[in-house]
């Protein structure tokens, strides 16, 4: 990691030893661990303050896209596919208000009516003689 050598740590012990001394070298070693563990909780920590930030952002673009499935309608991916602009349905909406208002001057005049059918009448069903009924025969062996 530190690309330390054995020769160098040995070294690094016994300047440790000779300015230290001996009496205090254990607290010094413990402090050092104490110190070296306390960093490394804070970085795992900071790791997993990171890892829980990232599930987030995940779950967020995940909440997005089943948002957009869900709010997927058929009807307007038809619409922006075959009338982009909206003129065909100006169009249609045009053509049925004149129809609308050609129906309703037809049937505002006294002259011209529009013949109401009413409501039809129903045909009688035809009749249909039933077929005679064969006849069971039982045979007895």
């Amino acid at each position: 990691m530190f690309d330390i050598a054995w020769s160098e740590l040995g070294v690094i012990a016994v300047v440790a030893l000779v300015v230290i001394g001996p009496k205090d070298l254990p607290k010094v070693l413990r402090t050092v661990g104490q110190w070296t563990s306390k960093a490394r909780a804070m970085a795992r920590e900071f790791q997993s303050g990171i890892d829980d930030m990232v599930r987030e952002t995940e779950l967020d673009e995940l909440r997005k896209a089943a948002k957009q499935v869900s709010d997927f309608s058929i009807e307007s991916e038809v619409k922006k596919t075959f009338d982009p602009d909206g003129s065909l349905e100006k169009q249609f909406a045009e053509h049925n208000q004149a129809i609308m208002d050609a129906t309703s001057d037809l049937k505002g005049e006294g002259t011209t009516k529009i013949a109401d059918p009413g409501p039809a009448e129903a045909e009688p069903a035809p009749v249909v003689a039933d077929a005679p009924a064969a006849e069971k025969t039982e045979t007895k062996t």
